[in-house]
């Protein structure tokens, strides 16, 4: 009779194991799903901006899902297009110098392109620097992201005897908050790891570690080389 309790924990166990293996199987799929999901309606919404007569809901009688997500990578690449042209520059540099001129939208439109080119941008170190810095305060270390130079009217107000950086401390499970900070250069630890392997690292609370490089084969040399075991 004293076995039954055993056997019941066992199965409980099991069923407990078996649940939570179900749930790390199908929550990372339906979260994938549903922000598919998510992006593509919200690109159809783009369809609704043409004319009605235009629409393939008038041309041939019915909706076609995703059809948005097309049309919005034709417009990026038309508009990059354009962009990238003499004419098209100049148009831009017009455009930018019109909205400048506007109090409010100056500051948030110079913001969000700044900050876009900083990112997006191929010759920028903009995040692309994942470091280890102390944080909050000394002997306690947190990952962070080198996110550019330090501009020469700050840089005068830090002392002159050490060189600072500007890093980006982001907070967990969500990056897209964080506190931006000025390191002392030789307080700054690098790391071997990707800029999207410190993100998972980050969002994950800890749990999902970096991938482990696939140790590199011996040339044919120093295999002839090596002693015999037997």
């Amino acid at each position: 009779m004293a076995e039954q309790p055993a056997e019941g924990g066992k199965a409980a166990k099991a069923l407990k194991k078996y649940l939570i293996t179900g749930v790390l199987v199908w929550l990372p799929i339906a979260v994938t799903i549903w922000v598919i999901t998510y992006i593509v309606s919200a690109s159809d919404q783009l369809i609704n901006l043409l004319p009605a007569h235009w629409q393939p809901k008038y041309l041939i009688g019915y909706n076609i899902p995703g059809l948005g997500v097309i049309a919005a990578v034709i417009v990026l690449f038309v508009t990059g297009l354009f962009g990238a042209n003499v004419l098209g520059k100049r148009m831009l540099q017009a455009w930018d110098g019109l909205l400048g001129r506007i109090p409010v939208v100056k500051s948030i439109y110079s913001s969000v392109k700044k900050v876009s080119e900083s990112l997006l941008s191929d010759s920028s170190r903009s995040f692309k620097t994942p470091v280890l810095v102390p944080f909050p305060q000394p002997d306690i270390w947190t990952l962070a992201f080198v996110s550019g130079q330090i501009p020469e009217s700050l840089a005068k107000g830090l002392p002159q005897e050490e060189e600072y950086v500007s890093v980006y401390v982001p907070t967990t499970p969500n990056p897209t908050g964080g506190y931006y900070i000025m390191v002392k250069k030789s307080d700054i630890r690098e790391v071997d790891m990707t800029v999207d392997e410190a993100l998972k690292y980050v969002i994950s609370l800890g749990m999902v570690m970096p991938e482990k490089p696939a140790p590199k084969a011996l040339p044919v040399q120093e295999k002839e080389n090596m002693p015999s075991v037997n």
